[in-house]
Order: structure tokens, then C-alpha cells, then sequence
């Protein structure tokens, strides 16, 4: 009898909100256990939408919904982050934490709502185990939130509305229910957030870098929207419209973008930046480096374009020529987490901007460089990229990157966090860097044993964890500020919850992965 991946996915996902529970034990992790089972009885019934073509919008082809996985990232990680900070005894950071796990709460029951509304006939013991587990999280809301944080989620709620009609339409195919779930819910959550700071500037205060991340986001999304509408009315491919996308661009990054941030940091973003960059010596040496493995990643895919040209027109990347740059990242982050972590911080959501940017310039066939991007990034296409864009290079910077920015500094105020915490920025480099990365290569060249109901290997996943071990411990070497105490255990169960995922999940691995291994690494 073969074994139904979804299932072994859903089980290991629900391990990992068992031991989250075993640590946090309070209402709201009692309400992650009941969310998690009515999700996994949820996702059969998106599943069943998807494989009919009942579903309103074009969904990710050759994936299931993940609605599980999904569901439980935002809960989960508010729930670390409540219990690290709570430990350290900030207590807005704390309240902040349980706002972002009930809207994630919310999301994932607005969600299933959707599923349920539209199955016919209607799933009664579906219908039965959502009522209890929705009755659960709103009752615990009531409970542990103020009035104007519940105003706060349901604000987040609404924006995740209007924002997933506008980008599920505008980009077909792109994703799975529960990676639209991460990431619309994600991106509604960091503008209801920059929304409330911009109104609140007398109050406003952190680190600049935090804005930067906030503005940079909401920005380029706006950008993205702005465009895609436009286009709709408009040929994108001639000379007058490429000029008019880049005056457009300078326009909106020059005349909104940046006063607005310059309105957030009370500075001058430019002088703001270059003060940044010049704080120190490191800092040059290190974008010196960086440069250079720019130019290296340039030459990978100039190379492999090369060989397109002189051989087959149908020759593809394969997955190990893929993972090279996964390997180059690893050699990006490595360094700046261990000498400079809020260079790497800026660099890495300038990075993101810049993507982002060249991602609409090759869509939208912007000249000069709109045809030539095509051209380039089309011999690293691999399944998961069946929608009008290509995500995969995006994905990889935001698994890496999302530990990074999400890792709590007000919670360690020593600039690091004891036991496992210590390794919460790693989490995108162990997860992805490392782990899927010597799960691929290994497993597709030297892995015979499968695991049942997969295209992955026994042997993948035993290089995977081991591959991470080792890892941990070059990462104690070389960075002193980590001392992981007695929290061994704990690291090596961590690393094999998720590395167990990598195997069963149908999901972008490299947005899921990182994001369990670091609410597993906060507790």
C-alpha cells in the first residue's frame, strides 16, 4: 500500500506544532493544535477544488493546496517569537507576537471558509471541526487581545482580501493556495504595519534598517500593481513604453518611495545609506567580496547559456547546475551573518528590490534588457515555474533573508539569543543553503531508495541532516557569539522535523523551510 505524501507532510507539520506546544503550553497553543487538525481536513477539500477546476483563480499546476503547512507558519512563528521575547521581558515585542499569531489564526480560518463555502455538497464534519477550532481561536482572541489589536489583525484580514483578488488574477498559476496564504499574508501584514507606523511618526521608532525593509517591500508591490494595470491598456514592448516604465519607475522611487521612508527615518534615506555603508572598513571588504561573487553568478549563467547555444535548444539547467547558486548564496551570507549582520540585512533587501525590478523589466519585455533576460533565466526554469513569472531565484533570496529580518534584536539585547537562538539567523542558510541543497545533489545522483509516494531519496534526506550537523558545528568555530549550552538535542530533532519536511512537501521549499526551522530554533 503506498503512502499519500499530503499525509506524512501533514503528520510531520503536525509534530512540529506538538513541539511548539510542549514549550509555549498556553491557550493559544492549545488553538494551534485544533487549527492544524481542521487544516489538514481542509486541504482534502481544497485538493478535491483544484483536481475538479472548481477553484475561481488558476492555482500552482502539479503541487496540492498546502494548506496545512501554510496555515501554520504565521501561528507558529508569533508563538516563538512570544515566548523568546516574553522570556526577556519585552513586553511590546510580546504583544506585537500575539498579534501576528492571531492574524495568522485569522488568515488560515478565512481560508478554509473559502473551501468549505464552495464545496458542494457541504463537508458536515469538516464543516463541525472548523466550527469548534474557529469557536477556540476567537473565544482565546477575546481573551488575550485589546480591543485595538483585534482591530489591528482584522485590518490585516481585509487588506489580505483585496490584495489576494488583485495579485491571484494578475498572476495565474503562479502559486499554490498556501503559498499565495505565506506570502499574500505576509505582504498584507508588512503594509497594514507600514501603514500604522507612517500614521504614528511622532511615536515612530527602531532601526532604520526595519523601515528600509517595510518601504522597500510595499513599494516595489506598488510598482509591480501600478505596471501590470497599466499594461492591461497598453502595448509593453515598444520604445515609448519602456522609456515611460523607467521615467515612471524614477518618478515613483524619487517622489514617493523614498520621502516616505526619508519621513519614517527623519533622515535623508541617500545620506542615511551612505553613512551606513562607510560606518566601517569590514563593511567595504565585505561588498568588495560580494561584488565579486556577483560577477561569479553572472559567469554560471553566461556559461550555461553558452552551452544552450552551441548544443541542444531544448538543453535545460539540471538540478546540481542549479544548485551552484545556492552554493554562491551560502558564500554571500555566511560571512555577513558572522561579521556584519545588518549590512547583510540592507544588502539583502536591496537585493530584493533589485530582483524584483528585473523580474518586471523581463515580463513585461521592457527595452533594452526585457528580451535578454527571457532569454537568460529561461535555461533555469524548472517545474515550479509555470506561471507568467519566474519566482525560484526570488524564493531562494527570501529563504535565505527571512530569518534575517525576522530574527527579534529588541528580545536579544546582547546582539545574539542563548541556547538554539544563537542559530536563528541560520536558519535560511541550514535550511536552504546547506540542507536542500546536499538533499538535491545527493539525492538525484546518488539516491536509490525513495521515500514512498516521492521523487525523494532516503539518502538525500541522511546527507541533508548530516550536511547540517556539520554546518552547526563550522558555525560555532567561526562565530563566537553563539553558545548553544545543552540545546543539542533539540538542533539535531529540529534540523530532521524539517529536513523530513524537505522530503514530503509539494511546496516552495525554500520559503517553507526556513521559516519552521527558525520557529523551531526561537524556542
Amino acid at each position: 500500500m503506498s503512502t499519500n505524501p499530503v499525509i506524512v507532510e501533514s503528520l510531520v507539520v503536525f509534530t512540529i506544532v506538538l513541539c511548539v506546544h510542549s514549550v509555549v503550553w498556553s491557550q493559544l497553543s492549545w488553538c494551534t493544535i485544533a487549527l492544524a487538525i481542521q487544516a489538514f481536513y481542509v486541504q482534502h477539500k481544497w485538493d478535491r477544488l483544484l483536481l475538479s477546476g472548481g477553484a475561481v483563480f488558476q492555482f500552482r499546476p502539479s503541487a496540492n493546496s498546502g494548506i496545512v503547512p501554510a496555515c501554520m507558519v504565521m501561528p507558529l512563528l508569533g508563538l516563538a517569537l512570544k515566548e523568546r521575547c516574553g522570556a526577556s521581558g519585552n513586553v511590546y515585542f510580546e504583544r506585537f507576537s500575539m498579534v501576528v499569531t492571531a492574524t495568522g489564526m485569522m488568515l488560515a480560518l478565512f481560508l478554509s471558509l473559502i473551501a468549505l463555502g464552495i464545496t458542494r455538497p457541504v463537508p458536515t464534519n469538516t464543516c463541525v471541526i472548523s466550527g469548534i477550532a474557529g469557536s477556540a481561536v476567537m473565544y482565546t482572541i477575546k481573551q488575550t487581545l485589546t480591543v485595538s489589536e483585534v482591530i489591528e489583525v482584522l485590518e490585516v484580514l481585509l487588506i489580505f482580501v483585496y490584495l489576494s483578488l488583485i495579485m491571484l488574477y494578475l498572476l495565474p498559476r503562479c502559486f499554490t493556495p498556501g503559498e499565495a496564504l505565506i506570502i499574500v499574508g505576509g505582504v498584507s501584514f508588512v503594509i497594514n504595519q507600514l501603514i500604522k507606523r507612517s500614521l504614528n511618526v511622532a511615536e515612530a521608532k527602531g532601526d532604520p534598517v526595519n523601515y528600509f525593509l517595510l518601504v522597500v517591500v510595499v513599494g516595489s508591490l506598488l510598482l509591480g500593481i501600478f505596471f501590470a494595470l497599466l499594461f492591461c491598456f497598453m502595448e509593453s514592448e515598444t520604445w515609448v513604453s519602456s522609456l515611460f516604465f523607467h521615467m515612471m519607475t524614477a518618478v515613483l522611487g524619487l517622489g514617493i518611495i523614498m520621502p516616505w521612508l526619508a519621513l519614517l527615518i527623519r533622515r535623508h534615506p541617500l545620506m542615511w545609506l551612505i553613512d551606513f555603508l562607510l560606518l566601517g572598513q569590514n563593511r567595504l571588504y565585505l561588498m568588495a567580496y560580494w561584488v565579486l561573487l556577483v560577477a561569479l553568478a553572472s559567469v554560471v549563467v553566461l556559461h550555461q547559456n553558452y552551452k544552450r547555444s552551441s548544443g541542444s535548444k531544448k538543453h535545460q539547467a539540471s538540478t546540481v547546475v542549479r544548485k551552484y547558486f545556492h552554493l554562491i548564496v551560502v558564500a554571500t551570507y555566511v560571512p555577513g551573518l558572522i561579521y556584519d549582520r545588518q549590512l547583510l540585512h540592507v544588502a539583502s533587501v536591496a537585493c530584493l528590490a533589485v530582483f524584483l525590478l528585473l523580474e518586471y523589466v523581463r515580463y513585461f519585455r521592457i527595452r533594452p534588457l526585457g528580451q535578454l533576460l527571457r532569454k537568460l533565466l529561461t535555461l533555469f526554469l524548472d517545474e515550479r515555474d509555470s506561471g507568467p513569472l519566474i519566482l525560484t531565484h526570488i524564493y531562494l533570496l527570501l529563504g535565505m533573508s527571512l530569518p534575517i529580518w525576522l530574527f527579534p534584536g529588541s528580545c536579544a539585547p546582547k546582539g545574539t539569543l542563548p541556547g538554539a537562538g544563537g542559530l536563528v539567523p541560520y536558519a535560511g542558510v541550514l535550511a536552504v543553503g546547506v540542507g536542500d541543497t546536499m538533499a538535491s545533489v545527493f539525492g538525484s545522483t546518488l539516491g536509490e531508495i525513495r521515500w514512498p509516494g516521492t521523487k525523494k531519496t532516503m539518502e538525500g534526506t541522511a546527507t541533508s541532516i548530516f550536511a547540517q550537523i556539520i554546518a552547526v558545528a563550522l558555525f560555532l568555530i567561526f562565530d563566537g557569539s553563539i553558545n548553544l549550552n545543552t540545546s543539542y538535542t533539540w538542533i539535531v530533532g529540529s534540523v530532521t522535523l524539517v529536513s523530513l519536511l524537505e522530503a514530503y512537501t509539494a511546496q516552495i521549499d525554500n520559503l517553507i523551510l526556513p521559516l519552521y526551522l527558525f520557529t523551531l530554533l526561537m524556542l
